[in-house]
């Protein structure tokens, strides 16, 4: 098996993950501020990250550097949250 084809199958998994987040949010499954919606988007980014790092794509590398940043402040949020529900109990 070639490097290139375990890099698409791993860009492939990354693209199943980040469609799933989204898919889930629109059959109201899950919640956008949650945290499986935020963990599936950054798993889903760094596989395509890492994907691209064989195939290189400037303009898609760009776009998961944000999805990951993106997604690392909602977990960091999700916790803020959970930490206030606790000290408020």
């Amino acid at each position: 098996m070639s490097i290139s084809l375990i890099a698409d199958i791993i860009g492939m998994l990354g693209t199943a993950s980040v469609v799933l987040a989204f898919f889930l949010i629109q059959l109201e499954k899950i919640n956008p501020k949650g945290l499986k919606y935020n963990l599936l988007n950054l798993v889903g980014a760094i596989l395509l990250l890492i994907s691209l790092s064989i195939n290189f794509n400037l303009a898609s590398f760009v776009i998961e550097i944000f999805w990951i940043m993106a997604s690392l402040v909602g977990i960091y949020k999700y916790h803020q949250r959970q930490r206030l529900v606790v000290a408020e109990q």
